[in-house]
């Protein structure tokens, strides 16, 4: 494995201790480019915030649709606040007013669409809290990953948040004033993992699929090939003057490449001979390596297939089981992982005794798990009419 990783190219260098910036180390420098250079050797791309961005989400539809679902799902999902068992009007309370309208840029659902997007992409979501030491913030801002540093104070830990404005211009925030939410990562201490880490050589083949099949339409349709020039004899290895070649090669650009010339039959003259070079789609088993690398690519994000609409092995029987398993398998853990940090650092800025939670049960991909629920709990006798609420939600 090791031999392996050294062939695809340099580890990343150590980063310092003092300073670690997001938008040079979240990712191994491994310099990947998505063409073919040379025979069996592959070159993949860069792994960097804004090339992910660019490869993943704004390129590549699979990746697309899957950071996209995913987000907007875990973004719908209403908060509910309590204090010592009783329920909180949202609409009143102070945190709850900054959670459903967290900055006068945007509302609470385009808010968390934004985060919840940034963590998919990069690993690594930040939320700025806006106000004095003392007093509870009045508004909440979420920081582009890519422009977030990390600067460690002498104990090793977190101490400022930077965040770059423009060029040279930065801004620093103390770490209490910064939640910053990652995933897992088994190689840095400080930065998230990405999905888009995970599926790289995935979206790399997909994307090549794509730029695969366009180029064919901008070439006539069909694979390249070359001219070979004929001797009086029949031979092969004759020669064309410069005129000669000119006139040909701005005949063919002109009158023979692009989709609206696609079957237009080539003329030869001259002794010249037409032979095919490159491999058939059919022969790369073309479409079957676009699907299987669209299935990797939702595999990473935790997206079923069926919802994107990748033909293949269908793992769920119907559409309504793949939505229950999106929710249950990617959606609510996004969700309450947020909830719990939310917790344990913007609840107590207004009150320790307040607990933040997800409402789930008003989400109807998981109603018919509910309504099973309810007929459990319903027939379950032994059970007092509170222990009855408390195992519903209530």
């Amino acid at each position: 494995m090791k031999n392996l990783f050294n062939k695809i190219g340099k580890l990343r260098p150590r980063a310092q201790q003092s300073e670690k910036s997001s938008g040079k180390s979240i990712f191994p420098e491994y310099m990947y480019r998505s063409y073919m250079q040379g025979p069996g050797k592959a070159m993949w791309s860069g792994r960097d915030y804004q090339r992910f961005s660019d490869e993943a989400y704004i390129k590549n539809v699979i990746a697309h649709q899957s950071i996209k679902k995913i987000a907007i799902a875990a973004a719908s999902v209403k908060i509910k606040l309590s204090k010592d068992g009783e329920a909180l009007d949202v609409d009143k309370h102070p945190l709850g007013k900054l959670i459903v309208k967290p900055n006068p840029c945007c509302g609470g659902t385009e808010f968390f669409e934004s985060l919840y997007s940034y963590k998919l992409i990069a690993g690594n979501c930040y939320i700025l809290a806006l106000g004095a030491d003392d007093e509870a913030p009045f508004e909440l801002h979420s920081l582009r990953p890519d422009r977030v540093s990390i600067i460690t104070g002498r104990d090793g830990m977190p101490s400022v948040y930077r965040y770059q404005i423009q060029g040279n211009k930065y801004k620093d925030y103390a770490a209490r004033k910064i939640l910053h939410l990652k995933n897992f990562h088994p190689l840095d201490d400080w930065y998230g993992l990405s999905p888009v880490e995970a599926a790289a050589y995935s979206i790399d083949q997909h994307n090549q699929s794509g730029e695969w099949n366009q180029a064919l339409l901008q070439n006539g349709a069909r694979p390249s090939g070359a001219l070979i020039v004929k001797q009086a004899n029949g031979d092969a290895g004759g020669y064309l003057s410069e005129d000669q070649y000119n006139r040909i090669k701005n005949q063919v650009d002109e009158q023979f490449s692009g989709y609206e010339n696609a079957g237009r039959p080539l003329l030869l003259e001259g002794g010249l001979d037409w032979r095919e070079m490159s491999l058939k789609p059919k022969d790369m088993d073309f479409i079957n390596m676009k699907h299987s690398a669209a299935r990797d690519i939702a595999l990473a994000f935790g997206v079923p297939p069926q919802l994107l609409g990748i033909p293949g092995d269908n793992t769920y029987s119907n559409l309504a089981e793949a939505r229950l398993a999106l929710w249950e398998q990617t959606v609510i853990p996004l969700v309450e992982k947020l909830v719990e940090a939310m917790n344990s650092w913007l609840a107590p800025m207004f009150d320790g005794e307040i607990k933040i939670s997800a409402d789930l049960n008003n989400i109807p991909a998981l109603m018919p798990r509910r309504e099973a629920l309810w007929d459990k709990v319903k027939d379950a006798d032994f059970l007092s009419d509170e222990e009855r609420r408390k195992l519903l939600g209530l």
